[in-house]
């Protein structure tokens, strides 16, 4: 997948470009059906699929103190497109300037830098100056700018619509397993390992630290059974999310133990996806009842992944 981070011609590019339109936080159930339908037209009709999104939320620049936590970051998000079978990615960074463009200027922008064949996006999609320009508009407008466009329906689990905001919401109410039915998928964090106090290894339970950067969604503090990927390959493991209180308050943060690994990874990246709460965040009186406790929870996700590895 060719990533493009400038809005440049490539009406030449790419033969009938076939564009999925959103911002598509976290690529949840929802957008995958967008994802996966301008794939599909693309085959049909022997074109290209791409994307077209930014690569920070509108709110940052328009609203900042109202701007949603991201459920997702744009590496993820990128992995996850390419795996759905986008072809390229236009992602650039939303600006006051390109926030001035009205609907009508927005649909311009198509015709005349990327030249789709065909525009699909979801319901509640809009576009152009205050977001005056909506799916209605696209669908009546779209043949005078030189393609054919697309709305789908929202995608609903038990009559609930999905939806990046109510995902956020069950991410900070804790309710996991809700929130990755909505995602389709495990909620994942990435983000580089930074160094810690190292307290894991004196404990013999080794951790991978990252921090929790603020803009980020986040679930409650706690522990969980994780898979961890770290390049190609994907490991089980057990995250403490928290501020370790048995050794005195410390920033929050994300302390990762990763099953049979031993490598050094500071400054790389991994990606943890978090299965299931496996108990609360809590102080203990000794450093001999927190070891014993975290062998238990090593336990229990162990036995619990091997579960869902055997359910799968």
């Amino acid at each position: 997948m060719e990533v493009i981070n400038k809005l440049s011609d490539i009406t030449k590019k790419y033969l009938k470009p076939v564009i999925a339109l959103g911002m598509f936080d976290g690529v949840h159930t929802g957008h995958a059906a967008i994802i996966r339908r301008a794939v599909e037209i693309a085959k049909e009709i022997g074109g290209t699929s791409g994307v077209f999104t930014f690569s920070n939320h509108p709110l940052t620049v328009l609203n900042p103190e109202n701007a949603p936590l991201m459920v997702g970051s744009r590496n993820l998000r990128r992995e996850i497109f390419e795996e759905l079978g986008i072809k390229f990615l236009i992602e650039i960074n939303f600006t006051k300037n390109f926030s001035q463009k009205s609907p009508e200027d927005f649909l311009k922008l198509l015709r005349e830098k990327i030249a789709p064949a065909y525009v699909v996006t979801g319901p509640n999609y809009t576009f152009g100056r205050f977001g005056k320009g909506n799916g209605r508009m696209l669908l009546r407008e779209c043949e005078n700018y030189g393609f054919k466009a697309e709305v789908l329906q929202a995608v609903t689990i038990d009559k609930k619509i999905v939806s990046s905001t109510k995902i956020r919401a069950l991410i900070a109410a804790g309710d996991l397993e809700a929130a990755n039915e909505f995602l389709g998928r495990e909620f994942t964090y990435n983000s580089q390992v930074v160094h810690g106090d190292r307290r894991g290894r004196i404990l013999g339970f080794p951790t991978a630290n990252l921090e929790i950067k603020s803009y980020r969604a986040m679930l409650p503090n706690g522990v969980y059974a994780v898979r961890v990927k770290i390049g190609n390959k994907i490991f089980d493991g057990t995250a403490n999310i928290g501020d370790n209180p048995t050794f005195k308050a410390e920033k929050r943060r994300i302390e990762v133990f990763i099953d049979n690994f031993s490598d050094d990874i500071y400054g790389e990246e991994i990606a943890v996806s978090f299965f299931r709460k496996i108990r609360d965040e809590k102080k203990f009186a000794s450093i001999e009842d927190l070891k014993e406790q975290l062998r238990r929870d090593l336990n229990e996700s162990r036995e619990f992944l091997k579960n869902a590895s055997a359910g799968n």
